[in-house]
């Protein structure tokens, strides 16, 4: 281990117990708090009846009590998964106490743990120590917290995936083919002293196929991240129109829950109002605007103004069409202003119910026919939305390819690509290989900083100060 890595394990946490909640307490049926760090079973024991979980084996369940031990005062009844070193999630001796629920019997219990010996863990200290100790790569670490704050189903897919090692492989394999490259690069130079001259132009980089392949595989990474950020921040969609529309309706059709209230009276909504949803896996943060029309109600008027302005930050505008009344010419005002904004916009036909979608085109597409009221349709906006989601893409993402979660390693892996670049372009105009050697090694190195292999005490500190306490 670096020796700057060892420093900082030392400031973070070494290997003293530590405890933490690992779910937040309150009214719930049960509370768990993790225990880990060197004799941590053993500095347990006192506190526990009976006081055969010192001799329990690992990945076992103990039922018990735990007491004060000055005078087997009983604070909690409990069960208690015990793990033993090396086959936990931090490599150490570790505890998993399942408590009743409630804020009183989880305090109590943490303050019994903190007497005999145990001290609170730092945010993400649990994962740190695991990777610390290799259980962990820092991948499958970041995937942890992004499985935590998963907001839909596909969201905790994609986690699950790289917390499985998916990155974590296709990046030792890239990496693979980048050592290659770089092992026929120097070994042509420590054999080129006695048979050629040091500054002698080569017309081919040894092993540039195989840095070529490393290269589409780094640019298709890189990509994954426009699709993968998707997932994991959401977009925002903005229902516009007019008044009684229909937009509160279909606010809550898509949240399948009456959160906006509706009336036949035009101009009930006076603010917006947001609700995160998901919409075909993708997060959606979905806001009900007011009706968009000149109003000489003082309230109205400042609801209207405000859902222009919110309208600025939506990255697709479900715009509707009153189906009963059919076009306006507001209606077509709006989406030809809507040509060329930041926005993607999408024309619902609503009411369908009552008044089937004409056979017209708006801004060159056809509108979906929706009933905010039946849900008729509302599958198929769904489908829309996330079609308009993958088309805004700049690259399109295949289901089931690996791809990069966060910045951090959307950063190191365009840093890489940047690197390996510049080396095969200096490959084709025949530059002398001390030149390019040690850009492959700069390529090498941002893809071992992205597993940890190559870290330093500022970026751990960084990265794991961000993560929950229990993690």
């Amino acid at each position: 281990m670096p020796a700057d890595n060892v420093m900082f394990s030392r400031m973070y946490g070494d290997d003293s117990p530590i405890a933490a909640f690992a779910t937040t307490p309150g009214n719930s049926a049960l509370t768990l708090i993790r225990c880990s760090g060197k004799s941590a079973i053993e500095i347990f024991s006192p506190v526990f009846s009976p006081e055969r979980i010192k001799d329990a084996p690992g990945s076992t369940v103990v039922h018990g009590w735990i007491i004060i031990s000055a005078n087997s005062e009983k604070i909690d009844e409990v069960l208690v998964s015990v793990f033993r070193a090396p086959k936990s999630y931090t490599g150490e001796d570790s505890l998993d106490i399942c408590c009743h629920g409630g804020p009183s019997a989880g305090k109590a219990v943490m303050d019994v743990l903190k007497r005999a010996g145990f001290r609170d863990a730092l945010p993400g200290e649990f994962t740190f120590r695991a990777f610390m100790n290799g259980k962990l790569d820092l991948t499958r670490c970041e995937a942890v917290m992004e499985l935590v704050s998963a907001r839909t189903e596909t969201g905790r897919s994609h986690a699950m995936s790289r917390l499985g090692g998916s990155l974590e492989t296709e990046i030792g394999e890239i990496k693979k083919l980048l050592v290659e490259a770089l092992c026929g690069a120097e070994i042509y130079l420590d054999y080129s002293e006695d048979e050629i001259d040091a500054g002698e132009k080569v017309d081919r980089l040894p092993g540039q196929d195989i840095a070529l392949t490393a290269l589409e595989r780094l640019k298709r990474l890189s990509a994954s991240w426009q699709f993968e950020r998707i997932y994991q921040e959401g977009i925002t969609a903005v229902i516009a129109g007019r008044p009684n529309a229909g937009k509160s309706s279909l606010f809550n059709a898509l949240l399948k829950e009456e959160r906006s209230i509706v009336t036949e009276v035009p101009g009930t909504t006076r603010d917006w109002i947001e609700a995160w949803v998901s919409i075909n896996g993708i997060p959606v943060r979905l806001i009900d605007t007011a009706g968009l029309r000149e109003s000489a109600d003082s309230v109205e008027k400042i609801g209207v103004e405000r859902s222009r302005k919110i309208l600025l930050e939506a990255d697709i505008i479900l715009y509707l069409i009153d189906g009963e009344i059919g076009i306006t010419e507001e209606d077509k005002d709006f989406i030809a202003g809507a040509d060329g904004a930041q926005a993607c916009l999408l024309s619902v036909w609503n009411k369908a119910d009552i008044a089937p979608a004409q056979m017209l085109s708006l801004a060159d597409k056809k509108p979906v026919s929706v009933s905010a009221k039946t849900c008729e349709g509302i599958a198929d906006l769904c489908a829309a939305v996330a079609s308009a989601v993958q088309d805004n893409l700049p690259v399109r993402q295949e289901q089931g390819n690996c791809a990069v979660g966060t910045t951090r390693q959307k950063n190191l892996v365009d840093a890489a690509c940047c690197a390996l670049e510049e080396a095969l372009s200096l490959a084709q105009k025949e530059e002398p290989l001390d030149m390019i050697a040690p850009l492959l090694r700069e390529a090498v190195n941002a893809l071992g900083e992205i597993t940890g292999e190559v870290s330093t005490a500022d970026i751990l500190e960084e990265m794991f100060s961000r993560f929950c306490v229990g993690k």
